[in-house]
């Protein structure tokens, strides 16, 4: 059995975020960068899936040199080999049309990403590979299991829990429950330094989207204490002040 993950490379979530370049760019001077913690359950799972030889995992990231330290962890956590793809990971289209064709020829039995990444909280990749690789896709599942050529995989839906079987091959985007994500030991982390890390160059595609700028959000005004008694001034304040009756 042959695994593909895909992994981002994202900033710490204690990240104190900030724009340069007229709110066009990520400033990222002094930010720690992290595997996606979405992306680590996704991995965690293919590493139970694949326990006692049962198969290999190769980990996938589209980014330049900075991620090959999030890509060695990785690789420490339990990964066998990774791909690198030499591009910045500009939008979801461009990410998921790079791992597409590193894919396509890959033989992989089945591909996990996480649900989102923590950046950007897009949801777009998992399912824009599934269509350019014509194979099943399945959005932010919480169980995953592999029989044979099938899987049975578990989403939650409203009121309750959906169940489906799907043929190999197929891609699934992974949420909380999957797994719980693993810490890398020593032996893991000597080891990730001498596993294979190839890098390929990117796949020109045109363009679909363009970031024109970014905004922090607003901060937060004073809050105001209305006695919970005094229901006529709560109803003005409502009407006349924040204007939402």
């Amino acid at each position: 059995m042959k695994v593909l993950v895909c992994i981002s490379n994202v900033p710490d979530t204690t990240t104190k975020i900030a724009f340069t370049d007229n709110n066009t760019q990520f400033n990222t001077a002094g930010v720690q960068y992290i595997i996606n913690p979405y992306d680590e359950i996704a991995l965690a799972r293919a590493i139970e899936l694949c326990e006692g030889g049962k198969g290999t995992i190769t980990v996938i990231n589209v980014g330049d040199a900075s991620t090959e330290p999030t890509i060695r962890k990785a690789l420490a956590i339990g990964a066998d080999d990774a791909i690198r793809v030499n591009a910045a990971p500009r939008d979801a289209y461009f990410v998921a049309k790079q791992i597409a064709n590193v894919a396509k020829d890959g033989g992989y039995d089945f591909i996990l990403t996480g649900r989102e990444s923590i950046d950007f909280n897009g949801s777009q990749v998992a399912a824009m590979v599934g269509e350019f690789l014509s194979i099943p896709s399945i959005s932010i599942i919480k169980k995953l299991d592999i029989n044979e050529n099938t899987a049975s995989i578990e989403r939650e839906i409203e009121g309750g829990k959906e169940v489906i079987e799907t043929p190999l091959p197929f891609i699934a985007s992974c949420a909380e429950g999957v797994a719980e994500p693993k810490i890398p030991n020593m032996r893991g982390i000597m080891s990730a330094r001498t596993k294979p890390l190839i890098v390929v160059e990117p796949t020109e595609i045109t363009k679909v989207a363009e970031v024109k700028s970014y905004e922090t959000p607003a901060p937060r005004g004073q809050v105001k204490m209305i006695d919970a008694a005094d229901m006529e001034k709560l109803v003005d304040a409502l009407h006349s002040e924040a204007k939402v009756i």
